[in-house]
């Protein structure tokens, strides 16, 4: 049972969510706790359609969106239920943590607790704000709000003309504001982004020292120091006297103190840095005068905490850092972010030249329409990205090279596009001429790029803001076993998973215990099947131990199963009990990720007329997974008994006879 779907996998989302509402509604009945099923299909639908689709990742931006935002839009309900909706979610958010289900990367139980209890205060008003509705949810809860059933589908294909007939009375200021507020509010179905590999980043004060050696760096603290507490004088155009401007380039290492230039505007190195320090909130213009920012002394005294400002206002430079005419510049702000997340996680240096290809198919659309070729336009953008790209290899952000492309980069060009790269509309990611142009170019050395370290870290942080998953390498390391096996099964690959896994079991005295121990305790077996076949995957020990635990009286049958699909046991090598208790466990499994109609009928394909017999000694087997055999037996034991003894139809009196017999009636 994974926590984690690709959008279009839709049937085994659906298969998941039904699980886990139909467990959480046990597990809430059992332990007196509400739990609408409603609310609770809808917070894994709001996580599911979000930009990193992680169901058992919450934190206080999560629940806030849920509540004022999601629920709001989305959620139809009379409005008591409505009201109830965050008891609900704290059912599940209980639930998730106690069955281990939790990503440790999220927040805490008690810090979503209190995240839920301060999003109340706030979701009365959120519920009766029309602007925060969608117009399908504003119809579909005044069809309910007039008594309308909303499964019954004539009386909601009758709903447009009752309308307009008066006969449905709706609020018409309210669906005014729901249509004004649906042009300018983001859509919360969030377009998903693509799942990054595990960081691996090297100790931190590595990450100091680097920043404390970024040009960049020393520059601004130079140019703050070079300002001093008295500031220097401005001209009535807001620039630098020329004299100052000269002592500054010299003092900054531009090379522009001996240019013949009438106006300090005319050193464009010294304006950028300038720029720089202005968005970075290091100095500002005042009266007449740059003056340095008091508050930006302890800033100016930390190298790494100025390196991370002077990143962040890097992408507030494209107007400072690109004369007109330019194409980059009206775009840089959302562009240069991408390009960097491009270059994330990537084992070998980029060529820009691909980075130039997907930048361009944004700027072509502001190319203006003179009589200047298109391919000049398009080396025009080449020369403006590498320029940008130079200037974060100043700041330490990129390293550039030059050389020819990793195939990597090519391989992805020739030939037909894979069905899974194309569009909505059938469209590949790059035009034909596009991908065999790339060819060439990639053929031949280029400008390559890759992040640094520290620019790593950075655009993970961006990343994370974002609400995007970007895994850190020892990150999981004060993580509950069960928790971190999770995160490991679903979001790592097996390199980075044993590597996560080693710094783990090091920080815990090396004992693989608490691991298995995780795995017997996680109610879902075909969780708890997945995570001891990672294990066995990822660590040589623990794959030793496999044939020793083939009696262990919880993870018996799953052990089995897993030296069975190695090769490592045969039909032959399993006892009756044992080839009985391997079948139920692939049951079990099949019921937890297809749901009870793909079991029935699978044990109809695999036992004919016997298959009753066959899952009633399932049902009598012995499987230690009492949650999961409880379910079998409710959902497929009585459904199949029910199914085999089929009411029978017995001679009686037709419905409505009022019990009279056959005959003709007497008269009195």
């Amino acid at each position: 049972m994974r926590t984690w779907f690709e959008p279009h996998e839709d049937e085994e989302f659906e298969a998941a969510k039904d699980l886990l509402v139909r467990r959480c509604l046990v597990w809430a009945g059992e332990r007196g706790m509400a739990a609408d099923p409603l609310v609770l299909e809808a917070a894994l639908d709001s996580r599911h359609r979000s930009v990193d689709g992680r169901l058992a990742y919450w934190d206080e931006a999560q629940v806030r969106r849920f509540l004022l935002e999601w629920i709001p839009r989305y959620v139809t309900a009379p409005r008591h239920e409505l009201d109830a909706a965050p008891t609900s979610l704290l059912t599940l958010l209980r639930y998730i943590a106690a069955k281990g289900l939790r990503d440790p990367r999220g927040a805490t139980l008690a810090e979503l607790e209190q995240a839920v209890e301060a999003a109340v205060a706030f979701y009365p008003a959120a519920l009766d704000d029309p602007a925060r509705m969608g117009i399908a949810k504003f119809w579909a809860q005044t069809a309910l709000d007039s008594g309308i059933d909303l499964t019954d589908r004539k009386a909601l294909e009758r709903l447009p003309r009752d309308v307009e007939a008066g006969r449905v009375p709706y609020d018409t200021e309210a669906l005014d504001r729901v249509v004004e507020a649906r042009l300018g509010r983001p859509h919360l179905d969030e377009l998903r982004a693509i799942p990054q590999p595990p960081l691996a980043l090297p100790p931190a004060r590595e990450l100091a020292e680097a920043a404390a050696r970024s040009d960049t760096v020393r520059r601004l603290t130079a140019l703050a120091d070079w300002v001093g507490p008295e500031g220097k004088t401005l001209t009535e155009a807001g620039h630098l006297r020329l004299a100052d401007a000269r002592e500054l380039a010299e003092l900054l290492g531009t090379g522009e103190q001996d240019l013949k230039v009438r106006s300090a505007a005319d050193l464009p190195g010294v304006g950028l840095l300038l720029a720089w320090a202005k968005h970075a909130r290091i100095v500002r213009a005042s009266k007449g005068r740059l003056l340095r920012v008091a508050k930006a002394a302890p800033l100016l005294r930390d190298p790494e905490t100025l390196w991370s400002r002077a990143f962040e206002a890097y992408f507030e430079l494209g107007r400072d850092m690109l004369a007109p005419p330019s194409l980059l510049w009206s775009v840089f702000d959302e562009l240069m972010p991408d390009v960097l997340n491009s270059v994330y996680g990537m084992a070998s240096p980029m060529p820009v030249v691909r980075l130039e290809e997907t930048v361009w198919l944004v700027c072509q659309d502001y190319v203006p329409s003179d009589h200047v070729p298109e391919e000049t336009w398009r080396d025009r953008l080449g020369l403006e990205l590498a320029w940008a790209l130079e200037v974060l290899a100043e700041l330490g952000a990129v390293e550039l090279s030059r050389g020819v492309a990793d195939e990597l980069y090519s391989s992805d060009l020739a030939g037909d596009v894979p069905d899974d790269d194309l569009s909505d509309d059938g469209e590949p990611p790059l035009p034909a001429e596009a991908r065999a142009r790339l060819l060439r170019r990639l053929a031949e050395p280029g400008l390559l790029v890759r992040l640094t370290p520290l620019g790593a870290r950075a655009v993970r942080a961006r990343m994370l803001a974002e609400g995007r998953d970007a895994p850190l390498i020892g990150e999981l390391v004060d993580a509950p076993a069960a928790e971190l096996l999770g995160v490991l099964m679903e979001h790592y690959p097996p390199d980075a998973a044993a590597q996560e896994l080693d710094g783990w079991l090091a920080a815990h005295g090396g004992d693989v215990g608490p691991l298995l121990d995780a795995v017997r305790a996680c109610s879902f077996r075909s969780r708890a099947a997945a995570m001891l076949s990672l294990l066995a995957e990822i660590n040589p020990g623990l794959r030793s131990m496999l044939p020793g635990l083939r009696t262990d009286p919880v993870l018996g049958p799953m052990v089995l199963m897993e030296l069975a699909q190695r090769g490592d046991l045969g039909p032959d090598d399993l006892g009756a009990d044992e080839n009985l208790r391997v079948t139920t466990e692939g049951v079990l499994g099949l019921l937890e990720l297809a749901g009870p109609e793909k079991v029935l009928e699978q044990l109809r394909a695999m036992a004919g007329s016997h298959a009753l017999t066959l899952v009633e000694a399932m049902a009598a087997s012995g499987h230690p997974a009492e949650e999961s055999m409880e379910e079998l037996r409710r959902l497929v034991v009585d459904t199949m008994r029910a199914r085999s003894h089929p009411f029978r139809f017995v001679p009686g009196p037709r419905p409505g006879a009022r019990g009279r017999t056959g005959g003709r009636k007497r008269k009195r």
